[in-house]
């Protein structure tokens, strides 16, 4: 599965809304244009899709813009993910198994659903407060300091 631009800035814009209008303050999409470097029109076509799945309220007026719906504890990682590109799915046949003739023969179509549920299992694990505090790897040990250093393409120090 590959993150595609449209969710990636949509996550981008989710964590500009939650870092300045944490206190219910509307953000406004030319303020987050600026922060992010998001065109001002990207962010009209995100917009729609979020609000779609609830995860932002529009505030009309002068001083308008977008708040969240849920405080940022709540918002998941996947939910933006879902909301801007759709379901995390890596084959087609895991989400529709009558779009393939050898679904029910398919000998990958396990791992390909096992695939699925662990990006899904990441992506509904972490939330925009955790994207906020990164205070939130050193809580999860060494574990995962490890596994981004072998990301990264460093040495393990293992």
């Amino acid at each position: 599965m590959r993150i595609s631009t449209r969710g990636r800035y949509a996550l981008r814009m989710m964590l500009d809304i939650a870092r300045y209008g944490g206190d219910g303050t509307p953000v406004s999409l030319s303020s987050i244009s600026d922060r992010t470097e998001i065109s001002h029109g990207y962010l009209e076509q995100l917009a729609p899709a979020l609000r779609a799945a609830r995860l932002v309220k529009s505030v009309a007026g002068r001083h308008g813009g977008y708040r969240l719906s849920l405080p940022a504890s709540k918002t998941t990682i996947r939910m933006i993910i879902e909301a801007s590109i759709g379901p995390v799915c890596v084959v087609d046949c895991v989400e529709e198994p009558e779009s393939c003739e050898r679904a029910d023969l398919c000998e990958c179509r396990i791992v390909y659903t096992l695939i699925n549920q662990r990006i899904a299992q990441v992506l509904e694990e972490f939330t925009l407060e955790d994207l906020l505090d990164p205070s939130w790897i050193t809580e999860k040990g060494t574990d995962l300091e490890r596994q981004l250093v072998r990301l990264e393409g460093a040495p393990s120090s293992s």
